[in-house]
């Protein structure tokens, strides 16, 4: 069910943002008055097809990652005398930039739509309060102390963790200063809390370069506080080290080798210190007390070897004033997308530029598994999620797309401005050679994006 939920999830996706990105090609033709002969979602043996009362092939084909508008061009084959003034490259070169650009312009578009509906729904989230702050770290350095929410990154207002994380990333590859802004939290507050700012300068030095998916919070030694979560275990894993123990739902955690837990999260940091190591853990199950011996598996992390048991915690109700409710009226949850859209645009390109310096590591390119699964995840998590992911995902589209590599549209985009300037349009032997340059350039990156898939894997 969960692999159906997640198949769907990125056809809906895809459709989606293939559809709006093909439509502005398509509007924009039709209104410069070129012919469109077919109209593609999916590339591949057409499912579904149907003409208009123009004649143009509206196709849902099989495979869906991508489609195409194909128009009448001379390029491709003889063009009826009845038709040479609908034809595309009889077009003034200002209107073929017009069609060329339209299909990225679209997905700037579909962003700004799915982040402005997100925004008038609303979000739940976890107000960001600094819950420990890790010693000799460079938040421990710049004085920065637990029980404080964080208010800015930069100039960049944060309502939630999310946007601290999303902040955080344009500075990575980064030597000097990172300006944190915050106040004291009062738990009693459920919006927000009414302290003073105060503002602390992290310190780094070629932060988080050539790191394979970065974790910016912790890279400067800040964990997010939690409510304590009762040591009672929820669900388990069939085959797994507490299945074997014997341990069941509802078990409550009281003691790791005579030593007491105090939560879930005491629970788990035991369990992590004790890879392949017999543990003596003492439980309460229906009010009966007994002691069971729990020998955690092995698996690696970026810390190292670290044990796991395949247990997750029951579920608890946290208390709404950790919690803040974000939404906005239309008018300005528009603005609010508007922003939000610049402001990934801009992240995706620093992003780009930094990955081909070097700085920003090609390991966190991801390919069509990644999309899947994300895609399913958010879904599951609500719409909210899911139009943020759709949103961000139409954004790096976009900006992919405007690229100046040949054969996508920011390569053709650059020989119509070169034709614009010189008067004359580029030969057909540099075209079908920037063609092939950027059909390799396309096929390297797919091959690392879908290597970087499997690895993760």
């Amino acid at each position: 069910m969960e692999l159906l939920q997640t198949i769907l999830a990125m056809i809906v996706a895809l459709g989606l943002l293939v559809t709006f990105h093909e439509y502005g090609h398509f509007w924009v033709a039709r209104r410069c008055g070129v012919k469109v002969l077919r109209f593609s979602v999916g590339f591949g043996k057409p499912l579904l097809s149907w003409y208009d009362r123009h004649g143009t092939e509206f196709v849902i084909a099989a495979f869906p990652l991508g489609g195409y508008v194909k128009m009448l061009d001379a390029r491709e084959g003889p063009v009826a005398e009845s038709d040479q003034s609908f034809e595309f490259t009889r077009k003034p070169v200002s209107q073929r930039i017009a069609i060329v650009v339209a299909g990225p312009v679209a997905n700037f578009i579909l962003a700004i739509i799915a982040f402005w509906l997100m925004l008038m729904i609303g979000i739940k989230a976890l107000i960001p309060v600094i819950g420990e702050v890790k010693p000799e770290s460079p938040a421990a350095n710049a004085n920065i102390r637990s029980g404080y929410e964080i208010v800015a990154v930069g100039d960049e207002q944060t309502a939630s963790w999310y946007d601290i994380n999303i902040a955080l990333l344009s500075y990575i590859g980064d030597t000097g200063k990172i300006s944190l802004t915050l106040r004291p939290f009062s738990e009693g507050n459920s919006s927000s809390s009414k302290g003073a700012l105060v503002q602390h300068e992290v310190t780094v030095d070629n932060w988080l370069a050539g790191v394979e998916q970065p974790k910016p919070l912790a890279a400067l030694g800040i964990s997010e506080f939690y409510p304590k979560i009762p040591a009672v275990v929820g669900e388990l894993m069939e085959g797994y080290p507490a299945v074997k123990a014997g341990m069941k739902s509802g078990d409550e955690i009281l003691s790791v080798n005579d030593k007491p837990v105090v939560d879930w999260g005491d629970w788990v940091q035991k369990v992590k210190k004790h890879p392949n190591q017999s543990l003596q853990v003492e439980i309460r199950r229906n009010g009966i007390r007994q002691v069971l011996t729990v020998t955690p598996g092995v698996k690696q992390s970026e810390a190292g070897s670290i044990g796991f048991i395949g247990a997750s915690p029951q579920a608890v109700s946290f208390p709404d004033n950790v919690f803040r409710d974000i939404s906005y009226a239309p008018h300005d949850a528009f603005i609010v997308a508007l922003s939000k859209t610049w402001s990934m645009t801009a992240l995706t390109l620093s992003s780009i530029k930094k990955m081909i310096e070097g700085v920003v590591s090609v390991k966190n390119l991801s390919g069509p598994i990644t999309i899947a699964k994300v895609a399913g995840d958010t879904a599951r998590s609500g719409i909210e999620s899911f139009l943020n992911f759709l949103a961000i995902l139409s954004i790096s589209l976009g900006v992919l797309n405007l690229l100046p590599i040949p054969i996508l549209d920011g390569g053709h985009l650059v020989y119509y401005l070169i034709e614009w300037v010189k008067g004359s349009p580029v030969s057909q032997k540099a075209q079908e050679f920037g063609s092939r340059i950027g059909i390799a350039l396309i096929i390297t990156m797919m091959f690392v994006a879908f290597y970087n898939d499997l690895s993760r894997l």
